[in-house]
Formats: C-alpha cells, structure tokens, sequence
C-alpha cells in the first residue's frame, strides 16, 4: 500500500473551527440561518454547509433582509454591517475571529488617536477586497493605505508618520520585508511604528509545513481556490518540494502521475477540512489499487 501521511498540523485554525461549531448549533435547531459571504474559502465546506441548511448570501442581499438570523463568519465585519443588522432587526451570529476583533480595535484606537493629526497615516499590510481587510478598513472610515507587496508602496506618503499593521492571515516574512523596505524610505523626521498583527497560529503553518514537505516525495496540498492562505501556504510548500501540487477536489488527484512506491504527504491550508483531505487520501488509495490491477 502507498505510504500516505496526513499533516496533523494543518487544517481550520481556531476561528474557522469556531465559525463551523456556531453554524452547525443553529442549524441543527431546525431554524433558517444565513451566513454574510462563504463561510470559509472552501467550495467543499461550503457546500456541506449548505446541504445542512447554510444560506450563504452576499452583502447586497443581507441589506434587505429583515428579522432573520444571520452569521457573521471569521473574518469580522466593519461598523456599518453592525448598524445595517440593528436596523433591520437581524439576530446576529457573531463567529468573528477573537484575533480579528481584537486587532479592528487596535487600529481604531491607533486612528482615533491621530486623527486629528495631519501628519500620521494608517498602513494595512493586507489583500485589497479581501473580507478582513473590509472589516479593518471599516474601523476607520476607509481612511487607510491598503498594500500587499512591495510594488503598492507608493501609495504611502514616507513624509509622514507611519502606523503599519498586518491583516492577521499574512505572511510573516511579507511583512518583515515591507517593515525593512519601509524604515529604510521613511522621511528622517517622520516617526515609522508597526505592529506585527499576524495570527501567530496561521504564521506557524510555515515552518511545520516546510518541514512535512521535506520529509515527503510527494506533496498534495489541498486548498479551496480562494483561500489568501492557502495560496501563501501552497507556494511556500512548492517553494520547499517542486513535487507539489495544489488539489482542491480529491478527483483532481486523478490527472497526477503518481508513484505509489513514493512517500506521500497530503496538507492544507486553515481553510481546509479534514474531512477533504482524507478522501484526497482515500483517492490516491484507490488510484492505487486500479494501478495496481491494470498491470497485473
């Protein structure tokens, strides 16, 4: 039989665990629940969900409901989601992150402080449209410079002071380049504070995945399409073993070339279920042994 070895350290960080526990609570109640966007970036996920009952709808949608109950998933939401749900009589299901509570209200209070203050200026190391950064740039009536490599540093102005922070899902090593980048283009008299705001269990990954990688032939790396995480954790693991590939249904293992006699490492991003990755198991399990009576 091949040698397959999930990855006992990857899969839903805790706030997606969170989000799922909240949502499968309510639904098994028997009662109508809608979830404000994809509750995770995970088409397979979703999809379990929405046999439960999972309504997922998008924001224009939840202006117009009224007196119903509605998640809010992991990635929290900026103020006005909050007032729209209050107006319209919407019972909340608040599943956003602790850590992305906690670090909307770092930056708020960081921008409040300064506010009157012309010469100060609050930087998002974080991906434009992404849901979280939505929710940071909300915290400050979207008055914020949003950046995610090095070829959007021009829309900070280095004269002024600069108060960097990090959407909590970002690469560790992204960030530490963009502070060094920075320090070394601010304005001598303008004042460069930045505060590593990433979820330390999501920048983890990156070391204990490298190492699965290394110890493996074979790499699967399965990942919804959309997940900002999966796609940093994927190029890290391919970075580490060129023989990775990125699976997001198990019937896509199909269309890989695979030696069964190879060690083979099966991992995922904090968006991806356990349960995907072991019928990506189960597949190459199968594969197997069809390989295995064609050549008999």
């Amino acid at each position: 039989m091949a040698n397959i070895e999930i990855d006992q350290k990857s899969g839903f960080c805790f706030g997606v665990v969170n989000a799922i526990s909240k949502a499968e609570e309510e639904l098994a109640k028997g009662t109508s629940l809608y979830c404000l966007g994809d509750i995770v970036h995970n088409g397979q996920e979703v999809n379990r969900l929405a046999n439960l009952g999972l309504i997922t709808i998008t924001h224009e949608e939840f202006k117009n409901l009224k007196n119903v109950k509605v998640m809010f998933r992991a990635h929290g939401e900026p103020p006005s989601t909050y007032e729209i749900a209050k107006r319209n009589n919407i019972e909340l299901i608040d599943a956003s992150c602790p850590v992305v509570l906690k670090l909307q209200k770092r930056i708020k209070d960081a921008y409040e402080r300064d506010k009157a203050k012309d010469k100060s200026q609050i930087v998002i190391y974080g991906k434009p449209g992404h849901a979280e950064v939505i929710g940071l740039l909300g915290q400050v009536g979207e008055d914020a410079v949003v950046v995610e490599s090095e070829n959007d540093l021009d829309k900070i102005d280095f004269s002024k002071n600069i108060k960097l922070f990090s959407q909590t899902t970002k690469s560790l090593d992204g960030f530490n380049k963009l502070v060094t980048t920075i320090s070394e283009r601010i304005a001598p008299e303008a004042n460069f504070e930045y505060s590593d705001t990433i979820c330390r269990q999501v920048a983890n990954r990156m070391p204990n995945i490298a190492n699965f990688a290394e110890k493996n032939d074979v790499v699967l790396f399965v990942s919804g399409k959309k997940s900002s995480n999966g796609k940093v954790l994927y190029a890290h693991t391919k970075s580490v073993n060129p023989n990775t590939y990125l699976i997001s249904d198990p019937h896509e293992v199909d269309e890989i070339d695979l030696d069964f006699s190879k060690k083979i490492g099966i991992c995922g991003a904090t968006s991806t279920p356990r349960w995907l990755m072991e019928e990506v198991a189960d597949r190459v399990r199968e594969l197997e042994i069809m390989n295995s009576r064609n050549n008999s």
